[in-house]
């Protein structure tokens, strides 16, 4: 792959650039190359930290091991989802059609259509990254949404984006929404068509196997309860862990959502996105790197073992607007407190204190004569 780079030491760059080709210019060449040992290793690493909870979870159901190991599964699908998620945008392998095997056999796990995902994540997220009316992912409501909103919308509004709510939303917004209910237009219909009854007839069998198991070791209630033990809490584990993810990257007080005619490429995958350090054994075993996020944003065909090279070079070349930190508790729960509804118009979050105050407003100036 021929990709056109200059070291991140040249001199006489801009402050701010004016397009994304400015950065990537950047990243050195060595950050583009495929590793395929690397690749051969994550991949049987992942494999063997999803499938070593579940044998555990076959054999026991004492209450003290299942949470664990549950924890454990969960983790396992998001580490294999993180490097589908890799194959899915061509940055894992160099070859397309294994990329496309890659990426289907990583997500069967976490149950996602990997055609219908390409789309939605691929080229409408990392198209328009934090783009009002366009990025779907954690899209603010406003205030006036949500006084529209009735009184269930709003509870699930208030759920799904207090600091538990993260796997709540990605499963409702992101997984069955824009994936399994989703009906694409031609030309990308075929492919997720076929995508989702080959996703539909591997989980049927791999369930009905381990509905068998259930039923030779616990009878009738044992078929129900090993697919459930090994299959839906593992996924709902998996759904928390990549809700809360992506929540992150693109969700603080320090995050600008844009207006339609305000975005640009630079604003949205550079400015409005993060690199967060995350615990090394956590990274190591499961995440990839995939927390190096703004590498990741202004080129994904950059592979997750070249993340850290491609992230110290567009530091180094525009440190103001990289935003970087590391993974604090404290920050998140305060982000959930402070981040409910955004302010396109002063380019703000605000917590729900605010519609409280704006619905008195509107109340004095209907009353005033």
């Amino acid at each position: 792959m021929a990709v056109a780079a200059r070291p991140s030491e040249q001199p006489n760059l801009p402050d701010r650039p004016t397009t994304l080709r400015e950065v990537r210019e950047v990243i050195p060449a060595a950050c583009y190359r495929r590793s395929r040992p690397r690749v051969a290793i994550a991949l049987t690493q992942a494999w063997l930290l999803y499938a070593a909870p579940l044998v555990g979870l076959a054999l026991t159901d004492r209450w003290w091991l299942l949470l664990p190991l549950w924890l454990l599964a969960g983790l396992g699908v998001a580490g294999l989802f993180v490097l589908g998620h890799d194959a899915s945008h061509g940055a894992l392998v160099q070859s397309p059609r294994l990329n496309r095997v890659i990426a289907r056999a990583c997500m069967l796990p976490s149950f996602h259509v990997e055609a219908a995902w390409a789309l939605g994540h691929n080229r409408i997220h990392h198209g328009y990254t934090t783009r009002e009316g366009f990025d779907f992912a954690w899209h603010p409501s406003t205030v006036d949404d949500y006084l529209a909103m009735g009184r269930l919308a709003r509870l699930r509004h208030r759920i799904e984006w207090s600091w538990l709510g993260a796997g709540a939303y990605y499963a409702r917004t992101i997984w069955w929404q824009k994936m399994i209910r989703f009906r694409a237009s031609e030309p990308r219909r075929a492919a997720i068509r076929r995508d989702k009854v080959h996703l539909g007839v591997v989980t049927a069998v791999i369930a009905a196997v381990v509905a068998v198991l259930g039923w030779r070791s616990g009878g009738a209630f044992g078929a129900l309860w090993m697919p459930v033990k090994l299959l839906v809490v593992p996924f709902l584990v998996f759904a928390q862990v990549i809700g809360w993810t992506i929540y992150v990257h693109h969700v603080s007080p320090h995050v600008r959502w844009w207006p339609r005619r305000e975005w640009t490429q630079v604003r949205g995958q550079l400015e409005s996105t993060t690199v967060i350090h995350m615990p090394a054994v956590a990274n190591v075993l499961w995440l990839h790197n995939i927390f190096l996020h703004v590498a990741h944003h202004v080129d994904a065909r950059i592979p997750f073992h070249r993340l850290p090279a491609a992230v110290r070079a567009i530091t180094a070349a525009y440190p103001s607007l990289v935003r970087t930190e590391r993974f604090r508790l404290g920050a998140y729960l305060r982000a959930t407190r402070a981040c409910k509804l955004y302010d396109f118009t002063a380019g703000r979050w605000m917590p729900y204190p605010r519609v409280r105050r704006a619905r008195r407003a509107a109340g004095s100036v209907a009353c005033s004569p």
